[in-house]
């Protein structure tokens, strides 16, 4: 199956300002792709380019095999998008909204099915203007969906959600991939990232830094997994001394890095013959968003050596 988007040497220069810069990935069909990077990253810019809403400088762009910019009415048919901050008309109820979009994009969507979908159906009768912010980023998304697309562009669609209503949307967006689409998420949530896509791509600067499976990207580039302990700096200096194995201290924790499955029993019985009172340990291992905010802060630096995650 082909690629749902290709993006090769992806370049979009405002003035002097190179705010894609030359970029290159591609989306799996079927598959979740998030979309990650800090606010004025060039995340924006990219997404806009795909959807047929900017035009790029340099550079090739495929979306469902057509050129967004000059194919943009025949794609815009087979995408679904939820912008950031989804705003409609104040008067407008959620089942009217659905009405409406079906009439623009000639299809005739089932209003109830797709609120509640989103559990929205409850507010099918209130009109937008008194729709809390989550609620308004639901009917965004139901709205994605009333044309039946190939692909759902959605920017941040959990934003002001509670965690029971984030979970829904979690679940919307899993049975998406589940139906054979194609999601491209962006999101601030890194665990959210994390939870649902395939692959991810972190751009800063206007550069891709890391890019793979968020499994893979935790492997390449964040810290070895970790026993920490609630303890004095003592149990640092007994533990450096007797396990030949990197030890911190800060802040009332011990760290100490697990090297091997037998670390850990090691480490426990070293704790215990050290004499020193600690009060609990837990095991730890880095996220995607400690490995996120390492890769920005380095590339800030100007310390960062990047590769793909494979």
């Amino acid at each position: 199956m082909a690629d749902a988007i290709e993006v090769e040497h992806l370049i979009k220069r405002y003035g002097d300002l190179a705010a894609v810069n030359d970029i290159a990935f591609r989306v799996a069909s079927g598959s979740v792709f998030s979309f990650l990077g800090p606010n004025g990253a060039g995340k924006t810019t990219t997404t806009e380019i795909l959807e047929g809403l900017r035009r790029r400088t340099e550079g090739t762009v495929r979306v469902l095999g057509l050129d967004p910019w000059t194919d943009s009415r025949p794609l815009h048919d087979r995408i679904g998008v939820i912008p950031q901050d989804f705003r409609f008309f104040e008067k407008i109820t959620p089942r009217e909204a659905i009405e409406y979009y079906g009439s623009l994009f000639g299809t005739r969507p089932d209003a109830g099915d797709l609120l509640a979908r989103v559990q929205l159906a409850d507010k099918a009768e209130s009109r937008f203007d008194t729709l809390s912010g989550g609620q308004k980023q639901k009917l965004g998304l139901a709205l994605s969906l009333t044309n039946n697309p190939e692909i759902c562009f959605l920017d941040e669609p959990t934003t002001g959600l509670d965690p029971t209503a984030r979970r829904a949307i979690w679940k919307v967006i899993r049975s998406l991939k589940a139906e054979g689409r194609t999601v491209f998420l962006t999101t601030h949530y890194l665990e959210e990232a994390e939870l649902l896509a395939d692959r991810v791509a972190i751009i800063h600067h206007g550069r891709i830094i890391a890019d793979g499976a968020p499994s893979d990207i935790i492997a390449a580039y964040g810290r070895p997994a970790r026993i920490r302990f609630e303890a004095p700096p003592a149990l640092a200096d007994y533990l450096r001394a007797h396990l030949g194995l990197p030890v911190t201290a800060e802040d009332g924790r011990v760290e100490v890095e697990l090297h091997e499955k037998g670390d850990v029993v090691r480490i426990l019985s070293a704790a215990e013959a050290s004499g020193i009172r600690w009060q609990q340990f837990a095991t730890e291992q880095d996220t995607l968003e400690d490995v996120f905010v390492r890769l920005v802060g380095q590339m800030d630096e100007g310390t960062l050596k990047t590769e793909t995650a494979t």
